[in-house]
């Protein structure tokens, strides 16, 4: 069953521009011209994106606007600006006293609301300069190579990272052979893990990890840029094998100590979503199994590192996956919220240090995504959510007495949010599909706008464009609604019939359809509609925003339930009069990769050209975190690792398809695509190969047009 989405206040299709030829007049009278790669490619040298204001923060309850000469304070009440200082007078100052200048005002901060001062790093030191003093207050340089800079406000310390080791105010506090790793994130940047420092409230103590991974084998690549290509050992645990052991360790600036967290034996467990009481006094974490079943919630002593106890335990018979770390309330230090799945999607729970059971804040068959902060006057936390919609973003307030949901914004497309201090106010950066962005200051009382910042102008104005359209199918279930993306070409003619190429990502934790400007379309679909070809993409199970067992449904057989979804997908585009069945690409990167390579091979007689970009061939060459949590490990699922290894269907490769891949992926290592080039050979089929050399599991920069042209141009050449 095939219906058009509706999708909150949006419109089942949005048309981007009129469906004529490139000779058509705009409403100026000027011609209107078709895009290239380097207006629609990040990297390319005219390229075209939506207009932004950049370094937008609150300073208390004034928001901060910066540009790059001048810095404004914004009264939220009627958006008028006040200039505070420029960059001419700062950098007087900073040049009288020899720590050079900047040349924007971007990325100054406002951390503290009680003062006149900005928080800048610059030349390798922390400066404090007072605007209305117009003078330097403080400066602390940190050492050469220092990377992971973490600035406590409250405190003044400063934490970083000079190669493995971890330093504090410039005091080196590890000193730890190679192979052993502090104050970087560990278990590979999964459970929400993004950084390894955490200050405590008042910067008086620093939690940090310590990884351990001398005991897992060194994979090599190689750098190509010496004469001599030198070889880069990256600790790469793999699905089954040997894992790396962290510790949580605890350091005192003003005694120099550090003592560790009495967690026993860390062999095979997983310590994320880090988080300290309000009082410092101790330190809270969620221990995972290496089988990712099983997770609870420890509390331990911040002088002493034992534990105070286990708050909540969580099991599911397929995995738990903590993503957010508690938060606790505010105006009383004895509860938090907790983020759980307990009930099949992302929601808020009341707990208590004291043991009660978790009451649900939040319900209801949508997730929440991330938590902006309280008003604490009265009693609510700000959150964002799917409420409206799979496809939406928008903003709630949540009264923590009785769950009551109050709705923040104007119910469409997708809404990032900041919160002032006070959670009075809001900054609402948003879009839908008919609004490239809009950035509003928002009331949390009552949800209404009291300020307009930006109207953003459409990037791609004078340019022809495609039509976007939206709809939803059955996925191969029979009963769960997919939705799907279709680009048409500006001068579409529905007698004529028309290529397809389908763009798939398909797995965890990425969702390629939201109903933000243009439905989420890329550059290159869009490059590519115009070229004459029909761009197609299907959210099949498996994806994000849709709930647990949405996504775990494909557990321990990562893309084959995927793979039946997108073939639902293309019996729909065969309906089509205008579709060209015997002419259907398929391209994809990472995951998609792996989708790419798999609907390639599982239906040979469907798809005539694929591109796989940086392709997961066989999970067990995939890291351990995420591998293990989706496929369990290949001792305990050898069948489903048979089933998903993709060498063993190279036999089956009937049409064209090219293999991308970076020389330095650390994500994907290039022995995935290495090792299924041999099974090929071996199998007498022939895909092809193309390699950027010093990338990582992507291509950025100015190299990205270039990835995009060879990319269009292997189509080109067969579909």
């Amino acid at each position: 069953m095939i219906k058009k989405l509706t999708c909150g206040l949006l419109a089942t299709m949005v048309a981007t521009a009129a469906l004529y030829p490139t000779n058509i007049m705009a409403q100026d009278q000027q011609p209107l011209t078709m895009p290239t790669l380097e207006d629609l490619i990040p990297g390319g040298e005219t390229y075209r994106y939506t207009e932004n204001l950049y370094g937008l923060q609150w300073w208390g309850d004034r928001c901060i606007k910066p540009e790059i000469d001048s810095l404004f304070a914004i009264n939220p009440k009627n958006g008028k600006e006040t200039l505070l200082t420029t960059r001419a007078k700062l950098n007087e100052v900073l040049e009288a006293a020899q720590l050079g200048k900047l040349s924007q005002l971007y990325s100054v901060q406002t951390p503290w609301p009680d003062k006149t001062q900005l928080l800048l790093a610059l030349h390798g030191k922390y400066i404090v300069y007072d605007w209305k003093a117009a003078k330097v207050v403080a400066q602390q340089a940190v050492e050469k190579g220092a990377a992971n800079m973490d600035y406590n406000a409250e405190s003044g310390h400063i934490a970083y990272t000079v190669k493995n080791n971890l330093y504090v105010d410039n005091k080196k506090v590890t000193n730890e052979p190679e192979g052993i790793v502090c104050g970087q994130s560990v278990h590979r940047n999964e459970f929400g893990i993004t950084k390894g420092t955490f200050w405590s409230p008042q910067g008086n103590l620093l939690a940090f990890y310590r990884m351990n991974e001398s005991m897992v084998t060194p994979y090599p690549l190689v750098d190509i840029t010496q004469r001599i290509g030198t070889v880069d050992a990256i600790r790469y645990p793999m699905a089954g094998m040997t894992s790396h052991k962290v510790q949580v360790g605890i350091y005192n600036p003003t005694t120099g100590n550090t003592l560790y967290l009495e967690t026993g034996d860390p062999t095979d467990r997983y310590f994320t979503n880090i988080a300290w009481a309000p009082d410092e006094r101790s330190l809270f974490l969620i221990e995972l199994n290496r089988d990712q079943n099983h997770s609870k919630l420890c509390q331990y002593d911040a002088a002493s590192g034992r534990l105070m106890g286990v708050l909540y335990e969580e099991t599911h018979p397929k995995y738990v996956e903590p993503q957010q770390p508690i938060v606790f309330l505010p105006w009383d230090d004895t509860q938090f919220i907790y983020q759980s799945q307990r009930d099949g999607y992302n929601h808020l729970y009341l707990m208590s240090v004291n043991n009660s059971s978790p009451r649900q804040l939040t319900s209801g068959p949508w997730l929440v995504q991330s938590i902006l902060g309280f008003n604490a006057k009265q009693k609510e936390v700000i959150i964002a959510a799917t409420k409206e919609s799979p496809l939406q973003s928008n903003i709630y307030k949540v009264r923590v007495k009785d769950g009551r949901l109050t709705p923040l914004d104007n119910g469409q497309g997708v809404h990032s949010a900041r919160l002032s201090a006070s959670g009075t106010y809001v900054i609402d950066n948003w879009s839908s599909p008919q609004v490239p962005r809009n950035i509003d200051i928002r009331s949390t009382a009552n949800g209404k706008e009291t300020a307009r910042l930006l109207t953003a102008a459409d990037p791609f104005r004078g340019l022809v464009m495609p039509t976007v359209e939206t709809g939803t199918l059955k996925a191969a279930d029979g009963k769960t609604d997919l939705y799907w993306r279709m680009l048409k070409p500006a001068d579409f003619d529905p007698a004529k019939k028309y290529p397809v190429i389908v763009y798939v990502y398909g797995g965890p934790h990425a969702q390629m359809i939201n109903a933000n400007w243009m439905y989420a379309a890329r550059g290159w679909d869009l490059y590519m509609a115009n070229r004459g070809y029909i761009l197609f993409t299907l959210d099949n199970r498996g994806s994000a925003n849709r709930g647990l067992e949405f996504e775990n449904c494909t557990f321990r057989h990562l893309g084959i339930e995927e793979g039946k979804d997108q073939v639902k997908g293309i019996e729909y585009l065969k309906s089509l009069p205008y579709v060209d069945a015997q002419r259907i690409g398929v391209h994809g990167w990472s995951f998609g990769g792996h989708m790419t390579t798999a609907l390639m091979l599982r239906y040979p007689d469907v798809f005539k050209v694929g591109v796989a970009g940086g392709p997961v061939i066989d999970w067990k060459f995939y890291e351990v975190m995420y591998g293990e949590r989706y496929m369990d490990t290949p001792q305990q699922n050898p069948e489903g690792y048979r089933e998903c290894n993709l060498r063993n269907l190279a036999p089956r490769l009937k049409g064209h398809l090219l293999l991308i891949h970076d020389d330095h992926d650390r994500t994907c290592v290039p022995q995935h695509t290495l090792s299924f080039l041999k099974a090929c050979v071996d199998a007498r089929t022939y895909p092809d190969l193309f390699i950027y050399p010093t990338h990582d599991h992507n291509v950025l920069g100015r190299d990205r047009v270039h990835l995009h042209e060879k990319i269009t141009r292997y189509f080109e050449d067969y579909l």
